[in-house]
């Protein structure tokens, strides 16, 4: 609730909008009761004709046209709030997950994440476009009818004085269960689109281990659990409408006995006052009613928006870029690691201090067993993530204080699966280069070794593949992957070993285009093959993420134990 009102009265101008309207409305209401009841009393009391009677129809439709603009007014401010919310709300999501993207798609599913994205955002709509107008129309409006019933009879302001704190009194009450289920229905909601993708995105694996019918179970018993917990909302929602008609009603009916007693028993009223209390008493009731309605979804709302806050709060080792240009020139930038440290849970694995410098044209390769931080290593240099502690140095300068799409105008990362979107293979190939011209993509192609495999297929470039490749072979994405650097140029180039599991011809090609991709550009490789370590430069050499070793190839075969048993082992790997 907190942040839902930090944003609502940050939009000064729109909160200023639904205040003035909400007060013309309150004097079009009594306006409109006013010139009601005086035509009616002119035209079969004082029997005037209709020429007299005309100002009064006037007066009575200009209220009318009035009461409905302001009515559209305020409805258009509320949607507008709203949907600035949901932008706010899902920028700051996209950011929270683009400034740490490989924290982010390592905790919890896709589709939980994409259910608070998506669902969770939208939710939070009727809190602006409902609740906050209605609200402040609610704390108004009433208050400016209550005077003009005191004015009029101060008895029947009594008993609407009376009768009217039963409705918030309830609404505070319905609250509390409407939270408590608003919480189980989105908490199943994630449960559900998390588990549904997880399916989908697995099925081959579950229809080979026979799975298939225990996960169709598994969902449908989500499904009906989300179905449940939405019916118990509704629920919740009929029985608070019922209660605040029933009030409502019963607080009018109250007013009405009262009114009558005193003008046919007592006389001690006028037709006028009588009629134009009468009129006004539904006006006020009702907006209450209409805030009870608008304080549901707006609790719903809020338990939307703890979901969002709690999202935005995990994590909150964030990469955080500067405005520092980027100036490469003739050759790529120097690149340093000063006791770089990364930890992904507190007590989880970390990797480093790492201190090692990367010169320009350089070949770098990075080595150790499996889980020794490898990749971490090669997020740090990519600025994928941060170091916890110490920095990582760009030309002199911590690399984050660069902007960050400078950086990455500079950089291309091909890993061991690299992602091909839905689309062309032309459109794939550009990602990286806006706006390049086709001629360029083909050379790109060319000398990716990938060309002769387009000409082969009907549509060529144009030929669409599915989301994430599907349709290619694994190297025919690594060729597309390499087809983005050479199109790109960039001046770093981080590789995590692309040819592995790859056939020696493709294996082959792809060395060649590395090769030539080499000459203009660093190249930092996650290594595992021999004769990739042996060209390298520099050799970094980790164990459980800590750097045990650098050199060159000669330089750690004769000092460092653990390479030369990791190098027996590649040998003998390859000789067989």
């Amino acid at each position: 609730m907190k942040h839902l009102k930090q944003f609502a009265f940050s939009q000064r101008s729109i909160m200023v909008v639904l205040v003035c309207t909400s007060l013309l409305m309150g004097a079009a209401i009594i306006g409109q009761a006013y010139y009601f009841v005086a035509v009616i009393e002119g035209v079969f009391l004082k029997k005037l004709s209709f020429d007299a009677v005309i100002p009064l129809l006037v007066g009575l439709f200009a209220v009318l046209v009035l009461r409905a603009a302001l009515t559209y007014i305020s409805g258009r401010s509320g949607v507008k709030l709203a949907s600035r919310a949901k932008i706010s709300f899902r920028t700051a999501l996209l950011n929270k997950f683009a400034k740490n993207p490989v924290q982010a798609s390592m905790q919890g599913q896709s589709g939980r994440k994409i259910s608070i994205l998506m669902d969770a955002s939208d939710d939070v709509d009727s809190y602006f476009s409902s609740y906050i107008p209605q609200m402040i129309q609610t704390a108004i409006v009433p208050l400016l009818i209550l005077a003009a019933v005191f004015y009029h009879h101060i008895y029947s302001g009594l008993i609407m004085l009376i009768t009217a704190p039963f409705i918030p009194f309830f609404m505070a009450l319905i609250g509390v269960m409407t939270k408590k289920k608003s919480e189980e229905q989105l908490e199943k909601l994630a449960a559900f689109s998390g588990r549904f993708l997880d399916t989908l995105q697995g099925l081959t694996t579950l229809k080979l281990f026979g799975r298939a019918r225990k996960q169709r179970e598994l969902i449908e018993e989500s499904s009906l659990g989300f179905r449940d917990a939405t019916m118990e909302v509704l629920k919740v929602a009929f029985v608070s409408s019922l209660m605040l008609e029933f009030i409502s009603m019963l607080s009018i009916g109250l007013i009405a006995m009262e009114i009558a007693i005193r003008l046919v028993v007592y006389e001690s009223i006028s037709f006028f006052s009588a009629f134009f209390i009468l009129i006004l008493a539904p006006e006020f009731y009702q907006f209450l009613k209409d805030a009870g309605s608008a304080f549901h979804a707006g609790r719903g709302s809020v338990v939307a928006a703890q979901k969002v806050t709690d999202e935005l709060e995990k994590d909150p080792h964030q990469v955080e870029w500067g405005n520092r240009p980027l100036t490469i020139t003739s050759s790529p930038p120097e690149i340093e690691l000063d006791e770089s440290v990364f930890r992904y849970k507190q007590e989880g694995f970390a990797l480093g201090p790492i201190s090692t410098s990367i010169a320009p044209y350089s070949q770098t390769a990075i080595v150790g067993r499996t889980g020794s931080g490898k990749s971490t290593l090669l997020h740090l240099i990519a600025g994928l993530t941060a170091p916890q502690e110490g920095e990582v140095k760009v030309a002199g300068q911590s690399l984050f204080k660069y902007e960050e799409e400078e950086w990455f105008n500079q950089l291309s990362y091909i890993s061991q699966h690299p992602y091909l979107f839905s689309g062309t293979i032309a459109e794939n190939i550009s990602i990286g280069a806006n706006g390049a011209a086709r001629e360029e993509i083909i050379r790109a192609a060319e000398k990716a070794g990938i060309a002769g495999f387009i000409q082969t297929l009907k549509n060529g470039y144009d030929t669409p593949i599915g989301e994430a490749g599907r349709g290619l072979s694994g190297g025919e994405k690594q060729r597309i992957a390499l087809a983005r650097a050479f199109l790109k140029r960039p001046s770093i180039i981080l590789f995590d070993e692309p040819t592995t599991g790859l056939d020696l011809q493709t294996e082959r090609i792809l060395q060649q285009s590395l090769q030539e991709l080499s000459r203009s550009s660093t190249v930092i490789t996650v290594a595992h093959r021999l004769h990739t370590i042996q060209a390298a430069d520099q050799i970094l050499l980790l164990e459980e993420g800590q750097l045990i070793g650098k050199g060159t190839h000669e330089e750690l075969i004769h000092s460092v134990p653990y390479y030369q048993d990791m190098v027996s082992v590649q040998q003998g790997g390859e000789k067989q």
